[in-house]
């Protein structure tokens, strides 16, 4: 029911900017943490940025400092801010989000992902 959308991927130079989105659609009851992971080739997939519903924030080392999570509950949406890239921050991005479909009914969503290639 639920789906996860992210746009906003592409490419940019060194010390560059871009900016993600992810929209949630679907029939949902509540929202909790959201997040942005990444999968770079031959590596494992790994957390870069939470926010809870609270907004409470969490952050890899790797990009604390120049990655800002927020996000827009009136729209289910989560946006990642991304400045300052480097190419070791090319990968595959993906949205991520726990969702209540009802009182008592949880699960993991996940986006499609959205390229980021930060290149000369």
């Amino acid at each position: 029911q639920v789906q996860l959308v992210e746009s906003g991927g592409g490419l940019v130079q060194p010390g560059g900017s871009l900016r993600l989105s992810c929209a949630a659609s679907g029939s949902m009851f509540r929202i909790g943490v959201m997040g942005w992971y990444r999968q770079a080739p031959e590596k494992e997939r790994e957390l870069v940025a939470t926010m809870t519903s609270g907004a409470y924030t969490d952050y890899a080392d790797s990009v604390k400092g120049r990655f800002t999570i927020s996000r827009d509950n009136s729209k289910n949406s989560v946006y990642l801010q991304m400045n300052s890239l480097k190419p070791e921050d090319t990968a595959v991005y993906y949205c991520n989000a726990g969702i209540y479909t009802n009182q008592f009914r949880y699960g993991t969503y996940w986006g499609q992902g959205t390229q980021v290639t930060v290149s000369s």
